[in-house]
């Protein structure tokens, strides 16, 4: 009998024959990956515990590095992909040691071949885990810089959490997670940020069901405090999604004023009603539009002292979380997003009132979707400014790294391989004053920090 590690995994028949199953569903890149693999996991409700974790993780790995295995497979016959993609994934992951013999069986010399294949003599982009067009576009922008960047897209993002501070101090849910014998640390850059070293299940928690905490990259908790929200301002969250960000800024307005919720998908408007309960939110109001040129919307115009977009994005700033994407994007795609983007900023602007604020946010890493949507605005519109968004958040408590005025100049920019967090965008625009005026709000804004 072959003694095992203690923390080598044991790769099962079963294990091979489910995963193989999802990847003939999964590969096919129809959906949004995590939908297809919770309507797997459904399907599948006798699966144990470790298997299921074991056969999410490959799946994952299989589409962080889809690329690289589809270029070992490239002799396999179509009808053979789906076990010998499954058997490669987890030889690449857990060593071809984990494989049990009956579940190799006649494919251990095509295993073993495809992983021999020489990965040096592959095409950068292959070797990037990119699509050609996204790989040189990435390239283009990053330079030498981009390798850094893609490896760290490849790596698993950790758990973060935002305290509500309307119910709870980030100290006492720390002490909390310790009698609970849970890892986690304070954030480097979000006042109200927890960092788990693990991955528990949170759902059955008292301290996320009574609301104390949400889940949330740390990046786009930062999104949240570049808008400065005040107690009893007007305020619009227009591209609200299920909520994760308005959720964060209603906590920092103290539950007070009012904070529109804006979606054109109003499942994910419904979705955010239970968490704006558990949070103790009385300020939120979800609206579904139809677009950004609804009458909903246009009846608002120059009501609001604040506005978030976060505009809708490739989301290549998320490809820790969601490796799918690259795969499902394409340049024609990438064209009709950037040109919602610039139709969102537009008319999201002109709902501020004089002196009002507006963030234009992304979670791309791709300048067409950020710095260039922001300066085609500003060319458009000189009554409008641009703030520095690092002295607008040290203005709120958040101090960033000192490179990232020289780097990133007046715009916040978080990546992967420099912060940790997922890729963020943001800037911050102010209508109709000078920037000193601007900067004087902006320092106004830090008396009103939540306590």
């Amino acid at each position: 009998m072959v003694k095992r590690n203690p923390g080598e995994v044991r790769v099962t028949e079963l294990i091979v024959s489910e995963l193989a199953r999802a990847f003939a569903v999964i590969l096919k890149l129809d959906g949004p990956s995590d939908q297809l693999m919770k309507a797997f996991f459904k399907s599948n409700p006798m699966l144990g515990a470790r298997d299921r974790t074991i056969i999410a993780e490959a799946i994952y790995y299989g589409l962080r590095h889809l690329g690289g295995i589809a270029w070992r497979m490239k002799p396999v016959k179509p009808e053979r992909a789906p076990r010998l993609a499954a058997l490669l994934t987890l030889a690449l992951q857990h060593g071809i040691g984990s494989l049990g013999e009956s579940s190799l069986a006649g494919d251990k010399k095509p295993l073993e071949n495809m992983l021999g294949v020489d990965m040096a003599k592959a095409p950068a982009h292959v070797r990037a885990e990119l699509p050609e067009w996204l790989y040189a576009l990435v390239s283009a922008q990053y330079g030498e810089e981009a390798g850094a960047l893609v490896e760290a897209s490849l790596r698993g993002a950790p758990l973060d959490l935002r305290v509500n501070t309307l119910k709870a101090s980030r100290e006492d849910v720390l002490k909390e997670l310790a009698e609970h014998r849970v890892g986690g640390s304070a954030m480097r850059f979000s006042p109200d940020g927890i960092r788990l070293d693990g991955k528990p299940g949170l759902i059955r928690w008292p301290m996320y069901q009574e609301g104390r905490i949400d889940v949330q990259d740390e990046g786009s908790q930062l999104i949240a405090r570049l808008l400065s929200a005040r107690r009893g301002e007007m305020i619009c969250d227009f591209c609200a999604g299920a909520g994760g960000k308005t959720l964060a800024v209603g906590a920092i307005m103290r539950s007070s004023g009012r904070l529109y919720a804006f979606d054109v998908n109003e499942k994910r408007l419904d979705s955010m009603k239970p968490r704006m309960r558990r949070a103790g939110l009385s300020n939120v109001h979800p609206i579904a539009i139809r677009d950004e040129m609804d009458n909903r919307v246009k009846r608002l115009r120059g009501k609001f002292d604040r506005v978030l977009v976060d505009a809708p994005c490739t989301g290549t700033g998320t490809l820790r979380r969601n490796p799918d994407l690259k795969w499902r994007l394409t340049e024609q795609e990438l064209e009709r997003i950037n040109a919602v983007q610039k139709s969102v900023l537009e008319q999201a602007s002109k709902l501020l009132k004089d002196g009002g604020r507006i963030v234009y946010a992304t979670c791309s890493v791709l300048r067409r979707e950020n710095q260039d949507v922001v300066n085609a605005f500003l060319a458009e519109h000189p009554e409008f400014e641009l703030l520095n968004a690092t002295e607008v958040l040290a203005r709120q408590g958040v101090e960033l790294p000192q490179f990232q005025k020289e780097r990133f100049g007046d715009f916040f920019v978080m990546l992967p391989h420099l912060h940790d967090t997922d890729g963020f965008f943001g800037a911050v625009l102010v209508k109709g004053k000078t920037k000193e005026r601007a900067v004087k709000a902006a320092a106004e804004d830090a008396g009103e920090k939540s306590e």
